[in-house]
Formats: structure tokens, C-alpha cells, sequence
């Protein structure tokens, strides 16, 4: 029986070790830099996040937002603290953002989340010294999908300068057939309301798609057709490959100083309205 492509673990050498790194690696950095940890930006039970500061921090400030991944499923905000190393490293201010997980939570709950999030954010931007006019967003994976709706059409304009999109999922029907179909449970409706290739988005986003060159055909072939969906709604986007990447170490590296991960991040966050 063929390999399950969805199933990360059997297709990344070395996962439980590249996730001790991050977590060991988000550890340190809840340690070391500045933070403000387990804001609400909602009043249920969880809807928290977690503010970096950079170490010469001022006023009208750039502010980054990252959704972690895990199919919906597993991993918190605590477990990608390490993100907020290079986004605060290009002088912005970080928000790492938690959000309930699936199946207890259905995917219309994480969806609003997220957006409740963004707002958040963008309404107590001052309160971090960072301005709202200067807002863009990351995902991996799972919180790559998450990240998509944040700048739908609907919304617009939706105060989303950029977003960074990293080995996202953004066709959610094939995974009614893979391992999820046990975990998550994705219904016909979540698939038709939540899938991004299916959705309008805010014109005025621009938008960066990676893929690990090591991941699975079907990150692949979301990521090109994605790019395709939002270049044909008039968005400004581009999709590239991480040489010798995977969907675990691509993620770790946006947190590792001197890896071109964390390059790419850095530059966005310039280009975005960061130092």
C-alpha cells in the first residue's frame, strides 16, 4: 500500500527530533526575549496569544502574526515561540498566535479564531508599540490555510499588507480520503466553505507560496494551483520551492539564524514594512 502523502511523519527523517528542535529552540526564545504572553484576543477558553517584542523597540512598529500548524489538530503557540526570534530579529513586533484544535472544535471555530486574532491586533496595535498599518501574516501548513482567510475578499480591504505561506494546504477534499479522514472528520460543508482555492481574496494582499523541494506531489501541486487562483483574482503573487526542504525543516528554519528560511523571512517582513 502506497504511503499516505499526507502523513508527515512517514515522509520526514527525523520528525520527532526537528520537533524537539523547535520546541526546545521556542523554549529559549520565551526565555530571552521580551514577550507578553497569553494575551486574549477573545473570551473563550484558549483564544490567546503571545507578543515578542524586538530589542530596540519603539513606536509605529510593523507587526508580524504566525499560525502555527499540525492539521488543525495538534501543537499550540507555545510550541513555535522560536518564529518570533527572526520576525523581532527584522524589527517587528511578533504575535504568536493559539487557536482551538480539531475534532473537538469544527473548522468554522478556528476559522474565527484566527480572524478574531487579526482584529485584536489591528485594534491594539499602539498598545505594542506597532502600528496597524504595517500588518502581515505567516502560516505553515495548517496556519497556512488558517492564514488565507484572513485576507478575503469579503474583508476587503483587509488590512493584510502580506502573507507568507508556507507549505499550506489550500484543496481540503483529499484529505477527507487520507489518515485526517479518522482524526478530523472534514465534512462536505467544512470542504466547501473552507477550502481556499474556492474562496475570493482581498486584491491589495500580496502573497509568497513555499513548498519544501522534498515535500509530498500534493503540497506541490496545491501550492502551484493556489498561485494560480490568486493571480487570476489580480493579486500579486509568487511561488517557490526551499532546495533540499521538507515540510518540517522548513518550518524550524524560519527560526535558525543563517539558514535561507530565515532569510526569506526577514526580507518579507522588510518588504512588508519592517526594518
Amino acid at each position: 500500500m502506497a504511503a499516505d502523502p499526507f502523513r508527515i511523519r512517514d515522509h520526514v527523517a527525523g520528525f520527532d527530533e526537528i520537533v524537539g528542535d523547535i520546541r526546545a529552540r521556542s523554549l529559549a526564545t520565551r526565555r530571552t526575549v521580551a514577550m507578553e504572553a497569553n494575551v486574549a484576543y477573545g473570551s473563550e477558553p484558549g483564544e490567546t496569544l503571545d507578543i515578542f517584542l524586538p530589542n530596540n523597540a519603539g513606536s509605529d512598529m510593523p507587526i508580524h502574526m504566525f499560525i502555527h500548524g499540525g492539521y488543525w489538530r495538534m501543537f499550540s503557540k507555545e510550541d513555535y515561540s522560536c518564529v518570533a526570534e527572526t520576525v523581532t530579529g527584522a524589527g517587528a513586533v511578533a504575535a504568536i498566535v493559539d487557536y482551538s484544535v480539531m475534532p473537538t472544535a469544527r473548522m468554522d471555530v478556528l476559522v474565527g479564531q484566527v480572524l478574531k486574532a487579526k482584529s485584536f491586533l489591528l485594534a491594539h496595535a499602539d498598545r505594542f508599540g506597532a502600528t496597524p498599518r504595517r500588518f502581515s501574516v505567516s502560516g505553515h501548513s495548517a496556519g497556512a490555510h488558517l492564514a488565507t482567510f484572513l485576507f478575503h475578499r469579503s474583508l476587503a480591504p483587509s488590512g493584510v499588507i502580506a502573507a507568507f505561506l508556507l507549505g499550506g494546504l489550500y484543496d481540503l477534499e483529499p484529505l477527507q480520503t487520507s489518515f485526517l479522514r479518522d482524526e478530523i472528520a472534514l465534512s462536505d460543508e467544512e470542504v466547501r466553505r473552507f477550502t481556499p482555492m474556492r474562496q475570493e481574496h482581498d486584491p491589495a494582499t500580496r502573497v509568497a507560496i513555499m513548498t519544501g523541494e522534498l515535500e509530498t506531489n500534493p503540497f506541490k501541486i496545491q501550492a502551484n494551483a493556489f498561485r494560480d487562483t490568486l493571480a487570476a483574482q489580480g493579486l500579486e503573487v509568487r511561488a517557490s520551492h526551499v532546495v533540499d526542504g521538507d515540510h518540517m525543516s522548513t518550518v524550524r528554519d524560519l527560526a535558525v539564524h543563517g539558514t535561507p528560511m530565515a532569510a526569506v523571512l526577514r526580507a518579507f517582513i522588510a518588504t512588508s514594512g519592517g526594518s
